[in-house]
C-alpha cells in the first residue's frame, strides 16, 4: 500500500457524513418548503381586472372570476385572451416564487428544479 493512503476503506469519514447530514436536510427541506408552495394560491388579472384567475401551487386552476362588464357577445375572442393571459401569469408567479424558495434552500445551486 502506497505511503498516505487511507485506512480502513475510508478517506475523510467525519466529512463524508458530515455531507450526507446536510443533503438529508436540505431534501427535508426541499419537502418543506413544497408543501408550503402547494398550499399558497397565486393570482393574477388581465384586461384591467375585468378576469381574475388563482392557481394553487400545483398549477392548478382553483377559482376564476369574470367581470361581467368583459362578456361582449360580439368579441369572445377578447374574453378568451384575457383568460389565457391571467391564467398563464398566474402560473409564471407560481413558477418564480418555486424558484425563489429553491435557491434559499440551495443557497444559489443549480440542482435541476
Amino acid at each position: 500500500m502506497a505511503k498516505g493512503a487511507f485506512k480502513g476503506g475510508s478517506y475523510g469519514g467525519g466529512m463524508n457524513m458530515n455531507m450526507i447530514r446536510q443533503a438529508q436536510k436540505m431534501q427535508q427541506d426541499m419537502l418543506k418548503m413544497q408543501e408550503e408552495i402547494e398550499r399558497k394560491t397565486y393570482e393574477a388579472t388581465a384586461g384591467g381586472g375585468m378576469v381574475k384567475a388563482v392557481i394553487n401551487g400545483k398549477n392548478e386552476l382553483v377559482e376564476l372570476v369574470i367581470d361581467p362588464q368583459a362578456v361582449d357577445p360580439q368579441d369572445v375572442e377578447m374574453l378568451q385572451d384575457m383568460v389565457v393571459a391571467a391564467v398563464n401569469e398566474a402560473i409564471r408567479k407560481a413558477d418564480a416564487a418555486r424558484s425563489e424558495s429553491m435557491l434559499k434552500i440551495t443557497g444559489g445551486l443549480n440542482i435541476g428544479f
